[in-house]
């Protein structure tokens, strides 16, 4: 059961969901809203079916390969590719921020210039809020459903990469099995919107992924430049 506050399309993105189809997620049963005594607040309770497994990381950063089965990344494989192959009216919010072209590019260029042409071409459905703690294993799922939508082609994608780039292992193999997204001019611009919240200007100098970033980013750089 998850509950979240009455703010912004979140409010009733789990149930959404719940008409997707092809997608390895808890089933949707039912869910209820009330006001908190103080009125100041509408609150939500969505019940779901158990997940299958334990998350693969259930908080911070991913330092080790959890090494997961070859079934775990054709599940992954065939639910993004499902859910991008499905319409809906809603716009992601990845870190609770709707996601339009100009934030896109707002973000792009405030860390690595205007040089870098941020348009995007081609929007798709999508999680918005993929990483290691709402994915389980070894049983794939992925659950917390409140910021899907149409979002640019490879967010999900450059969200996990993004996120396993302290073990270059697992960042390749994300690279390798997504690769039809991020592969494509559109991935390689979320793949750096991505790196610019972790090289921006709260980089942490502790975080296991900022020197992978940082690389990364000078590639991506260079080859969106040159294409």
């Amino acid at each position: 059961m998850a509950r979240i506050r009455a703010e912004g399309q979140g409010w009733n993105g789990v149930e959404c969901a719940a008409l997707l189809r092809g997608v390895a997620k808890p089933d949707w049963w039912g869910g209820v809203a009330w006001t908190d005594p103080a009125g100041r607040a509408m609150w939500r309770a969505d019940e779901t079916s158990l997940l299958p497994a334990a998350p693969v990381k259930p908080a911070g950063i991913v330092t080790a390969d959890p090494r997961l089965p070859d079934e775990w990344w054709s599940a992954l494989n065939s639910s993004l590719d499902a859910l991008g192959a499905q319409g809906t009216a809603r716009v992601a919010t990845p870190d609770t921020v709707l996601i339009t072209q100009e934030h896109v590019t707002e973000v792009v260029h405030a860390v690595f210039g205007t040089s870098v042409d941020a348009v995007i071409g081609e929007w798709a459905s999508a999680h918005a809020d993929l990483h290691w703690s709402n994915v389980t294993a070894p049983r794939f799922c992925l659950f917390d459903w409140e910021d899907w939508g149409r979002a640019p082609r490879g967010l999900d994608a450059a969200s996990l990469w993004s996120g396993s780039l302290a073990v270059p292992s697992l960042a390749d193999r994300v690279r390798h099995e997504r690769r039809r997204d991020l592969d494509s001019r559109d991935g390689k611009i979320m793949m750096l919107f991505c790196c610019a919240k972790i090289v921006g200007p709260h980089a942490h100098p502790a975080d296991p992924r900022l020197r992978g970033a940082q690389a990364e980013a000078t590639r991506l750089v260079k080859e969106l430049q040159r294409d």
